[in-house]
């Protein structure tokens, strides 16, 4: 689940990070909340983490209580990351 003030900032999104966060949000939907496999993945708390999906653009997500339900609360710029 994309939160909808992600989608407006999705749109702006150069197109190289708009495909690696389809891909992001496809394995998070196949394996799990955790993706060591992206460029500077970490764990920010006890069920929310983030990765950058190019230089300067990064997602960050949750998963409360290990639900089957994963919320991208955050993509944009780094700059501007709430971590």
């Amino acid at each position: 689940m994309v939160l909808k003030k992600c989608k407006e900032t999705i749109e702006k999104m150069p197109r190289t990070a708009r495909e690696r966060l389809v891909l992001l949000v496809d394995d998070i939907s196949d394996s799990g909340p955790v993706q060591k496999q992206y460029m500077n993945y970490s764990k920010l708390g006890e069920n929310t983490y983030h990765c950058h999906l190019t230089y300067h653009w990064v997602a960050c997500w949750r998963n409360e209580n290990g639900s089957l339900l994963v919320e991208v609360y955050y993509v944009g710029s780094r700059e501007n990351a709430p971590y």
